[in-house]
């Protein structure tokens, strides 16, 4: 893949819910795949902790980790401003050149522009397990993966340099090209 190729990724949310996303890589390398989401489709902002996270029209610059159980997304305003980091705790990633499947584990952990770090939808993940829309061995690694997040996310060596080094500017130049 290169600056100029698609991806379409299926986001799977137990028990049926499928979303599919179409955005561009702007970065390809073995340990992380970047892609630029434009104009994110949202009817109402997303508001964490009583801020815009996301908000229609928005671009998010998202940090793909081949074999990991989240991704990260570079979250900006419309006007991009940057609002934070977004960790998705998913299931490894399934790529097939152009097209991904993953599924939503639920846990997501928000990480703002000065550095705090917190866990969101516990009660949903909660909620899930209860109904058994994700068995137990997934559940323990999930809140694994939460937790390391979160952990090194308040020690300061999450996330990694290259989701800090990424500004959306730079993927849309990329993207342009």
């Amino acid at each position: 893949m290169t600056g100029s190729s698609q991806v379409r990724i299926h986001y799977r949310r137990p028990p049926d819910r499928e979303e599919i996303f179409h955005q561009r890589v702007v970065l390809e390398r073995q340990e992380v795949i970047v892609t630029l989401a434009e104009a994110i489709n949202l009817d109402i902002p997303m508001i964490i902790d009583g801020r815009v996270a996301l908000e229609p029209g928005s671009a998010v610059v998202w940090f793909t980790f081949p074999g990991a159980w989240h991704d990260i997304g570079s979250f900006h305003r419309e006007d991009g401003t940057f609002t934070g980091f977004y960790a998705n705790v998913i299931t490894p990633p399934k790529i097939e050149k152009h097209v991904w499947y993953t599924t939503d584990l639920y846990l997501d952990v928000w990480v703002t522009p000065n550095g705090t770090a917190k866990l969101l939808d516990e009660d949903e993940f909660e909620e899930a397990i209860s109904h058994r829309l994700i068995d137990q061995p997934t559940a323990d690694r999930a809140r694994e993966e939460a937790s390391r997040l979160l952990d090194e996310a308040r020690r300061g060596v999450w996330p990694p340099p290259i989701v800090r080094e990424w500004t959306l500017e730079q993927a849309q130049a990329i993207t342009i090209a």
